[in-house]
């Protein structure tokens, strides 16, 4: 048999998820694309703006590789970015709206980004950025006005452009999404620095698509469900759903902060089918049910990552008839890599043995590819749930690299695999069960907190002779930062001025809850036993940090 023909125009085309909302806009057009407060668009007037943002950069001049930075929460225009600026071939940077000026500004300059979109409310944290030229890559500024944003200060970037306007000048993009290979930059994430500065993650259109179909397939997505947007999309954007949701033509109810009564009022109104995010999302509506007794009609579907669900909380949602599913990944997967797939016999096991079983990370998504348990010599462990490896990845869903770090690139990816850093086991099921983590990286209300960050801006301090960052348990957030600190010889120190010190030079969910005083304990050769001030603060609590 002859060898198959090269790839060609008729049996080949770039995969990029932007091919979903064509698809959606033709079969769909009445379809409720977007809800938020009293605005409903439906998607052939949600596509008809994509094509405005699109032709807007266009004309810019910007293309495959240019870089707009969108620093917005869960609103309309957020959606919209993420279809729009790689219609035109640019990479979408979405960045973490709780992130500070230098954060900010520090991303904006690292991806090099030309353009910045910026919600109304968020002007305050790049105001500094802004006025000070911190950002010089940043050519031009658009500014997303939204009456819900709360009270305006007044202040607007001199020569910034209102979003509205910027489309209503603009000629709508004509044709198709200017894709010109599947291995096309798409967006660059950024990670919660945890070895210091964060890392830019390049995810591919491909990447992106597979990733994407994957969450929808998973997730039993379709275009009669209703989608709310209680997961950021800046985090990685949006679990690729930012993508997923519009392109099979589900409804996006937009949320601009997550508010337990105003979340819960939705998901009954608008027959809301889906909603994810951390474990905390899921606390709030538990709490809210405590204060004030309710159910929902309809069974609604809940994912959940960075932390295990509790038997408590799977309780609760139960109460609340609310299906919760356990996922598992980093921004260097696209977001979820693993899902724990319930398995019919779960169902009668007690509350804690099932809440053992969803605790675990599970199996690889349905086109992720492979994911292994390898030891350090990168041979698999054996499938006993006992023996610790590293949990690594490689396929479709893995990042292309680390923007302008090919240094880095190459650690994550030695031995032709992605190495998470994560430590679990092997289950004789097939499930994998992270057990540690190889850094000491804190996971707070799903956020990845550096200590080595925190420890850093602690050891600037003039009266602190040296400092350690470890995490404590917290019903909230699952756990918080706490900071153990030597002054120096004759210096005084108080627990709110040390607090106050990090909030000035941090993203305040970064900052230490609380501080302890005194000497540190040490190893032999001088290093700071870490693992003894954890081991203090989780005593007789189970701390089975999941990613």
């Amino acid at each position: 048999m002859n060898s198959p023909a090269p790839a060609s125009d008729v049996n080949h085309v770039p995969l990029t998820p932007l091919a979903l909302l064509e698809r959606t806009t033709r079969v769909f057009p009445t379809r409720t694309a977007v809800i938020y407060e009293g605005l409903r668009r439906n998607y052939q007037e949600f596509n008809a703006r994509v094509l405005r943002l699109a032709g807007a950069l266009a004309a810019l001049g910007l293309g495959p590789d240019r870089k707009v930075a969108v620093l917005a929460p869960n609103v309309p225009v957020m959606l919209e970015a993420h279809f729009g600026i790689p219609w035109c071939g640019a990479v979408i940077v979405a960045i973490n709206i709780r992130l500070n000026a230098q954060e900010v500004a520090y991303i904006l300059n690292h991806a090099q980004c030309e353009v910045l979109l910026v919600d109304r409310g968020l002007l305050g944290s790049v105001r500094p950025v802004l006025e000070q030229g911190l950002a010089p890559s940043v050519k031009t500024v658009v500014v997303a006005e939204d009456p819900a944003a709360g009270p305006d200060e007044g202040w607007r970037p001199a020569g910034g452009v209102e979003y509205e306007d910027f489309l209503a000048r603009a000629k709508p993009w004509v044709g198709p999404p200017r894709v010109e290979h599947e291995l096309q930059t798409i967006a660059i994430d950024y990670t919660s620095g945890t070895t210091g500065s964060p890392k830019g993650v390049v995810f591919s259109h491909r990447g992106a698509m597979l990733n994407a179909i994957s969450g929808c397939t998973q997730h039993l997505f379709s275009h009669r469900s209703v989608y709310l947007w209680t997961l950021p999309m800046f985090h990685c954007n949006g679990w690729c759903f930012s993508w997923a949701a519009p392109g099979v033509g589900a409804a996006n109810v937009c949320l601009r902060q997550v508010e337990p009564v105003k979340a819960r009022n939705l998901i009954a109104a608008e027959g809301v089918t889906h909603f994810f995010g951390a474990p905390i999302v899921l606390q709030m509506l538990a709490s809210l049910a405590e204060r004030e007794p309710f159910r929902f009609e309809h069974t609604v579907q809940a994912a959940t990552g960075g932390a295990p669900p509790s038997p408590t909380l799977l309780a609760a949602m139960r109460g609340l008839n609310v299906n919760v599913t356990h996922l598992y990944g980093l921004t260097e997967t696209y977001g979820p890599n693993t899902i724990c797939e319930v398995q019919e016999e779960w169902q009668a096991l007690a509350p804690q043995a099932y809440a053992d079983k969803l605790a675990r990370q599970g199996v690889a998504h349905l086109l992720a590819g492979e994911l292994a348990v390898l030891d350090e010599k990168m041979q698999p462990v054996p499938a006993d749930g006992a023996t610790m490896g590293e949990l690594c990845m490689r396929g479709n869903t893995v990042m292309m690299g680390y923007y302008r770090d090919e240094a880095a690139t190459v650690q994550a990816f030695r031995g032709g695999w992605f190495h998470s850093g994560d430590l679990a086991v092997l289950h004789p099921d097939g499930y994998v069960e992270i057990r540690d983590r190889s850094k000491d990286i804190i996971i707070s209300g799903g956020e990845n907190i550096s200590t080595i960050e925190v420890e850093n801006t602690l050891a600037a301090h003039p009266d602190i002779a040296e400092a350690a960052v470890v995490s404590r348990p917290d019903e909230k957030w699952g756990e918080v930062p706490v900071a153990f600190v030597s002054p120096k010889p004759g210096r005084e120190l108080t627990e709110q001025a040390v607090i106050h010190f990090c909030r000035e030079r941090l993203a305040h969910y970064k900052c230490p809850k609380s501080v302890v005083f005194e000497a540190l304990p040490r190893t032999s050769t001088g290093k700071v036993q870490k693992y003894a001030l954890r081991e203090r603060l989780w005593a007789g609590q189970s701390r089975r940090v999941k990613g």
